[in-house]
């Protein structure tokens, strides 16, 4: 193959890739919509319907309902990672980071809420990378006299987790929007833990 044909055929493959990555997403953005609309009783039909394409390639893509959960929430997970990192939970003073994290989680968690109801708890593998920066930052928190010191971190992460995933059934229950939730998660989670409010 000539150097040219080469170079062509690397970026036809490329591009086939993208195309295929952004037919992914889109699948998976209305996925997200359709199963928290319609919970357990969205169908792939219904899936592909909305997100316009065909049942056969939504199932070139996700080949049953378990393959497509399972992608929403690797997906969710990613996102909850970057806003993880985008709080800056071990530098910012600990009220602070509590927000910022408070708003990303019910941010992401609003998206994917029919996770809630189909995926009963994330795997393992995910369970400390978001645990584990919250445990720092709860730790530091009772550590340094801005959460109450008769409370352990892992039972401070146990109350935050159940209130933000209160609060995001809550949130889509009502069509709350995600800074009203947050503001009540905050305004009820921090009087509740801190020492100095």
């Amino acid at each position: 193959m000539s150097h040219y044909r080469t170079r062509w055929y690397a970026l036809c493959v490329a591009r086939s890739s993208a195309l295929q990555d952004h037919i992914a997403a889109a699948i998976l953005d209305q996925a997200a919509k359709v199963f928290a609309d319609h919970q357990e009783n969205a169908s792939l039909a219904d899936i592909a319907l909305v997100a316009g394409v065909a049942r056969s390639t939504l199932y070139r893509y996700f080949p049953n309902r378990d393959a497509l959960v399972q992608a929403l929430a690797e997906r969710a997970l990613r996102e909850l990672q970057v806003r993880i990192q985008e709080a800056e939970l071990d530098t910012l003073p600990v009220p602070e980071a509590i927000a910022r994290i408070t708003r990303g989680f019910i941010a992401t968690g609003s998206k994917y809420v029919a996770l809630v109801y189909l995926w009963a708890k994330p795997t393992e593998s995910a369970e400390p990378e978001i645990n584990e920066p919250l445990l720092r930052l709860f730790d530091r928190g009772i550590k340094d006299g801005s959460i109450r010191k008769d409370l352990q971190a892992r039972a401070v992460l146990g109350i935050y987790g159940d209130i933000i995933r209160g609060a995001i059934l809550r949130a889509a229950k009502d069509d709350n929007g995600v800074e009203q939730a947050s503001a009540a998660v905050l305004d009820i989670f921090l009087k509740g833990i801190l020492a100095i409010v």
